[in-house]
């Protein structure tokens, strides 16, 4: 039986308290520290010829969302990406290497934390997600559902989204082996299953999905877009390669619901989402996306764009996700302007895409950048290899989401 990570928390009648798990809860196993090592190969192999054979701090990054799994998580990647060899071998009976991981506190994550708990007009937003006929159509087919787990688990606050991290609890216990209450059934299982890849949709998506995005993904988005741009200049300064960026599934999802290619899916253990920049034969730049969940890796095209999107493109088509003004968009809108500023905004965009007017108003040198997902359902990793590959054209406290990101360590 394969074992990813500790539950986030128990619910108030789980038979498996705390006591019960060795490190306690959110925390890495040895299987999910294998399978990031295994992801740290699979991107040595990928790359062999142009990341350098050793770790050469000039040429990789390496961020954190604070957290022992997302930190632990980075570290067993950089295991198999960088192990030592010949000066860079300080214990001949070790074949690893301390390589620097960076974070920050998390009251200061803006990154790679999703969604983000200081915005008001995204918390109006889930509420008025609520208000749909998709939501309410949901919430009634799985009512028997929910209230069985409300009965079952004692859980004070019991919906579609505190539904999600009673699954995951479910999940992560199974996987390790204990034996479920009785009224969990393999078609209570599904159900739940069914409920949790709802309640990301729902987070990112349903409803209002771009404005979703421009307030929570888009932020991760536009760093992303920023530092292609950047590395599709003659000299860009810092000259990295490899920018790596540990998280959560959350940020993965958020990320593909920002680009409006998320499949609705939880993302999987050790998920890796790639952004590649090439320079074609004639000097021209492209952006190629791929995605490694728990398949082989396979393409990943932006809509309304090929495989290898020019960059400028890229740039375009994104555009829409981004905001300029997260602050002033997060303040909730004065009545009778709630969609006047919004709308005129992406109209102005439209009318200067002519290429792409037929998509508005929806979703709208050297680099690789990928997500990865560890831990039971927790785990994301950005790589970013800042430089030119020329391949000649060949957390919402108030809501259930939140705990299964965040509360075992709050």
């Amino acid at each position: 039986s394969l074992k990813y990570r500790s539950p986030i928390r128990a619910y108030p009648t789980d038979p498996y308290q705390e006591s019960a798990w060795p490190q306690g809860f959110g925390q890495l196993s040895q299987v999910g520290m294998k399978q990031h090592y295994n992801l740290g190969q699979f991107l040595r192999k990928r790359y062999t010829g142009f990341l350098k054979e050793s770790y050469d701090r000039q040429e990789i990054s390496v961020r954190s969302t604070d957290f022992d799994r997302t930190l632990m998580s980075a570290e067993a990647n950089l295991a198999g990406l960088y192990p030592p060899n010949g000066s860079q071998v300080f214990n001949p009976d070790i074949k690893w290497q301390p390589i620097p991981v960076h974070t920050v506190p998390m009251p200061e994550e803006r990154l790679l934390s999703f969604p983000l708990s200081d915005c008001p007009r995204y918390k109006q937003l889930m509420s008025e997600t609520e208000q749909t006929a998709e939501f309410r159509n949901v919430t009634a087919f799985y009512q028997d559902v929910i209230e069985l787990v409300r009965n079952k688990t004692l859980l004070n606050k019991t919906n579609i989204e505190s539904v999600w991290g009673v699954y995951d609890t479910l999940f992560c216990e199974a996987q390790h082996n204990m034996t479920p209450p009785d009224w969990v059934t393999p078609d209570v299982m599904t159900s739940l299953k069914y409920l949790k890849d709802f309640a990301f949709r729902m987070a990112f998506g349903i409803y209002k999905q771009t404005e979703k995005s421009r307030l929570q993904g888009g932020l991760l988005l536009g760093e992303i877009v920023k530092n292609l741009t950047l590395m599709a200049t003659e000299n860009p300064k810092p000259k990295l390669k490899l920018m790596m960026l540990s998280a959560h599934d959350t940020t993965v999802a958020a990320l593909q619901a920002s680009l409006n290619v998320f499949n609705g899916i939880q993302p999987p253990y050790a998920s890796c989402h790639i952004f590649e920049l090439n320079k074609e034969e004639n000097g021209a730049y492209t952006v190629s996306m791929f995605y490694r969940n728990n398949t082989e890796l396979y393409p990943v095209e932006l809509p309304g764009c090929a495989l290898d999107c020019p960059l400028e493109d890229f740039r375009a088509l994104t555009k829409p996700s981004i905001s300029d003004d997260r602050d002033q968009e997060c303040q909730l809108p004065s009545p009778g302007t709630s969609k006047g500023k919004i709308f005129c905004q992406y109209r102005s965009i439209c009318l200067k895409m002519n290429t792409f007017n037929h998509l508005c108003p929806s979703i709208f040198a050297e680099v690789i950048i990928s997500l990865a997902v560890s831990g039971c359902v927790l785990f994301i990793l950005i790589a970013t290899l800042l430089a030119v590959i020329c391949r000649q054209t060949e957390p919402m406290r108030s809501r259930g989401y939140q705990h299964v990101i965040n509360e075992a360590e709050s």
